[in-house]
């Protein structure tokens, strides 16, 4: 099923996700359809925040970037109570975006490098080093499962001249393509 992509604004994104166990209610029909979502949605991951779930959930299909980048070949993995446990010293800019904040496309300093513990859709334990924009999709669905958004990482200035964009995307003046939640609305009496 393909589900609606919360936007920017929704107090959801800013949650700090709660870890999950192999007893999590349907959880292979929800990676079935994070999957579907995403694919959907043209994008290249997704994060359980972004469909309105606070659980450290990620499924990744960033093989659509591998012309660019030869390390996203093949890179498709469902990331379960995922933690980064270290990063590179050296930092690389790239433009990020993202589907709940559609439209908006800013550079991001990241790491190059990170290691990353995950259990996958079978709850195995993994650990691995992965670097360039592999680990830049990972860092910044990461994000998401933390309660943070790629825009967060840019500068003042930047974040100005998007102000007006961020606006209507919170108050859901935005069509994407895709099915989207905007944020609740404070309504005055």
């Amino acid at each position: 099923m393909n589900l609606p992509i919360y936007l920017y604004g929704h107090p959801v994104l800013r949650e700090v996700s709660e870890d999950i166990d192999k007893d999590y209610p349907e959880l292979e029909e929800l990676i079935k359809n994070m999957k579907e979502t995403m694919y959907h949605s043209d994008g290249i991951g997704l994060a359980a925040p972004q469909i309105g779930r606070d659980i450290r959930l990620i499924v990744i299909d960033a093989s659509p970037m591998a012309e660019d980048f030869p390390e996203c070949k093949d890179f498709k993995r469902v990331l379960i109570n995922a933690k980064i446990t270290d990063y590179s010293d050296n930092d690389v800019v790239e433009y990020e975006g993202c589907l709940s904040v559609p439209g908006i496309h800013e550079k991001v300093s990241r790491p190059d490098g990170i290691t990353l513990e995950y259990d996958d859709e079978n709850f195995v334990h993994h650990r691995e080093e992965l670097s360039g924009f592999a680990a830049r999709v990972v860092q910044h669905e990461y994000d998401h499962i933390e309660g943070k958004i790629f825009i967060d990482h840019i500068s003042p200035i930047r974040k100005q001249l998007i102000k007006a964009k961020v606006l209507n995307i919170m108050k859901g003046k935005v069509n994407p393509g895709y099915r989207v939640v905007s944020a609740p609305q404070n309504k005055k009496k």
